[in-house]
């Protein structure tokens, strides 16, 4: 699924600029922005809820039209199943909109009980049910017809981590089977978790797309975590390098070239032992402050 050069605007003001971003079957797609940066909208063009000013959706490479949008699975941010119907009944409800018969409909909403852990919440009235095990039926709602990709507006909000286990099983093995599936969420630790690749957006506009090694190798320049033998202090003299921590006989460096760690390693070992030498992988946290600023 692709998404390019979308643009859309509300009453004048523009609220998603140019915004193009792929999302690749077996992928999951982490989708991070902050509050009202264009997620929710961009979804929702994707989904024809709403429509695009500019740009186009496609889907394998050809126009993404409603009946291929119908078989998508869609879980909005705001809860909307019914709140007095029996949590299995509404599945097969759905189940049935989506053109499975009646039998399909009831084995597969009872395998993503089972799967979400609601089985024994079945026959229980949705508003009864707290508000993690809600949320635990709305992924099962979008879920219940197998669909061929799967759009998530902050699938994990509410969920306790016992529960987000139990979700991030679940998307994996849909990814697994050759879904493609973009989820927005701001719980960055849980989206550098689970996801393969990483869409920034901020103020309307892709900021950052791609693998998180690739995000990585573009955002952010090389740290090192030194702990020598002996006073770190000349590090400071070094060309290209750049202190971000300095105590004693430990250092955390910043290198201007990829390629002079050796060069620094092999001046660190000339000068006494040299008890560690550690990339630091930065976090998804320190790329997305690094990409918006």
């Amino acid at each position: 699924m692709r998404v390019e050069a979308v643009r859309r605007s509300f009453d004048g003001t523009l609220v998603l600029d140019d915004v193009s971003f792929d999302v690749a079957p077996g992928r999951i797609t982490g989708f991070v922005g902050a509050n009202g940066a264009g997620k929710t909208t961009s979804m929702r063009i994707i989904l024809g809820v709403l429509a695009a000013d500019a740009g186009t959706v496609t889907w394998k490479d050809g126009p993404l039209d409603s009946a291929t949008r119908r078989a998508f699975g869609y879980m909005p941010e705001e809860r909307g199943l019914y709140p007095k119907m029996k949590v299995r009944d509404q599945l097969v409800y759905l189940g049935r909109l989506h053109g499975l018969d009646a039998g399909a409909a009831r084995r597969n909403a009872d395998a993503l009980l089972e799967q979400v852990g609601l089985a024994e919440k079945a026959d229980a009235k949705l508003d009864t049910l707290s508000l993690g095990n809600q949320q635990r039926a709305q992924i099962a709602a979008a879920l219940v017809h197998d669909p061929v990709a799967l759009i998530l507006d902050e699938p994990f909000s509410g969920l306790d981590p016992l529960a987000v286990d139990v979700i991030v099983a679940v998307l994996r093995e849909r990814a697994a089977d050759g879904v493609p599936v973009l989820f927005s969420s701001h719980q960055l630790d849980l989206v550098e978790r689970l996801c393969d690749d990483l869409v920034v957006i901020a103020a309307g506009q892709i900021r950052a797309a791609g693998s998180g090694s690739e995000l990585r190798a573009k955002y952010t320049l090389p740290r090192i975590e030194v702990l020598l033998g002996t006073d770190a202090g000349w590090l400071r003299d070094v060309p290209g390098v750049t202190i971000v921590e300095l105590d004693g006989d430990r250092a955390v460096i910043e290198l201007a070239d990829p390629e002079a760690d050796q060069v620094v390693l092999r001046e660190a070992m000339t000068r006494g032992p040299v008890r560690a030498f550690t990339p630091i992988v930065p976090s998804l946290a320190e790329i997305f402050r690094e990409v918006i600023r």
